[in-house]
């Protein structure tokens, strides 16, 4: 994994916005409409190529491929890559998304929020059978979209984001496995070969994981801080075996705290979950820094020291609000990570994905674009600081 050895290298959390010829072939999937298959796989390769491009043309370092090949969303892609799940239809009220404390203390502003964006009908996913990674075809597919047009542009390095173990298929329920246990072992086994098959290709692997912060506010209370810190330091030792084998140093953590535009007031702080956070081996961990509720938690890295050879991506620009963030807060903003933590053991990123499924998306996609602007033209602010002004 690159460094920022001379200036502040830049990237993101890895979901872009879909072009909308590709949603067009994403929704007929949804409604579960037949769709020319050839098309769609052109259509796919095609999207691909241009949002690579694009991410050159901004600036951006180390890109992904959109996360244009999921059909579903950012975790739950994994149905249609591992076996033994089905998907049954709830009413609103049975969605178990929708709980938590925050939506228990703003329960009139979720209503609204709701019934602007959510269907009356949702799905939830059930476990019915043996857990088994399937996914390799459709994985392969992507990293040979992926490297196709890797080859195109001058970057510095390309990631695949994809799920870790307690954040794939969220909610999901158990009938076939005789405990959760047992499921979430599956699960990380089937992971490990998704993992291995981006790594084994010369990609960098990004594991996203909001459910590892979005979980206290799901169940604290009834449960205990100590019940939540046990469950996430269990999570975290799954997600290292799945990692068994792979080289730090090829692996990013990404953890939020989820990404709906709601008041987060309930958010776990980051002070009370780093330590368990950087037991996971990897060599870059991306934490939002960018919105409202975390973006004081630099102080954090003050009296937190990163374990040798590792870095930080923070979120230095927002992915959930539609105003443009000015080059120079961005470059403030990376310039206290530097000066806490080290100029090369900094990259800047954003707070997460810009669309969390293929029909969803957080911002305008040219307010995405002028995101990412500002995310470069800062970073190469911060860099004159950083590096030109302290030489001089």
């Amino acid at each position: 994994m690159k460094r920022s050895s001379d200036r502040i290298l830049t990237t993101h959390a890895g979901s872009l916005i879909r072009p909308a010829q590709l949603r067009t072939f994403l929704d007929a999937k949804r409604k579960g409409e037949a769709i020319d298959e050839t098309a769609y796989e052109e259509c796919l390769k095609t999207s691909v190529a241009e949002i690579v491009i694009e991410q050159e043309k901004v600036g951006l370092d180390v890109i992904s491929d959109g996360e244009f090949g999921k059909a579903i969303s950012w975790s739950q892609y994994m149905l249609e890559r591992i076996s033994g799940f089905e998907r049954r239809p709830v009413t609103l009220e049975q969605n178990p998304f929708n709980r938590g404390a925050d939506r228990a203390r703003f329960r009139e502003f979720y209503a609204e929020l709701d019934a602007e964006n959510a269907s009356p009908i949702g799905m939830e996913s059930v476990c019915i059978g043996p857990v088994a990674y399937t996914g390799q075809a459709a994985l392969q597919r992507d990293i040979d979209n992926f490297k196709a047009a890797l080859a195109d542009v001058h970057v510095t390095e390309g990631f695949l984001p994809v799920a870790a173990p307690s954040s794939v298929i969220p909610d999901r329920k158990n009938e076939y496995y005789k405990t959760d246990e047992d499921l979430l072992q599956a699960i990380a086994q089937a992971m490990a070969t998704e993992y291995r098959q981006i790594v084994d290709q010369g990609l960098l692997v990004q594991l996203d994981d909001a459910r590892a912060a979005v979980t206290y506010d799901r169940t604290v209370p009834p449960r205990s801080m100590a019940d939540f810190l046990g469950w996430l330091e269990h999570q975290v030792d799954t997600i290292n075996t799945s990692l068994d084998g792979i080289p730090e140093d090829r692996v990013r953590y990404h953890v939020c705290w989820g990404s709906w535009p709601g008041p987060h007031t309930s958010d776990v702080p980051l002070k009370d979950i780093v330590d368990i956070v950087l037991r996971v081996k990897a060599g870059a961990y991306v934490i939002e820094g960018a919105n409202p509720r975390h973006e004081q938690e630099w102080k954090v890295w003050q009296s937190v020291k990163l374990p040798p050879g590792r870095m930080i991506i923070p979120g230095v620009v927002s992915h959930a609000t539609n105003v443009v963030e000015h080059p120079e807060l961005v470059a403030d903003r990376i310039i206290r990570y530097a000066n806490v933590v080290g100029r090369e053991n900094v990259i800047a990123g954003t707070d997460c994905g810009f669309a969390q499924t293929p029909l969803l998306r957080r911002v305008h996609p040219s307010v995405m674009w002028a995101k990412l602007e500002a995310l470069t033209e800062g970073a190469r602010l911060a860099s004159q600081e950083l590096w030109d002004k302290a030489a001089a």
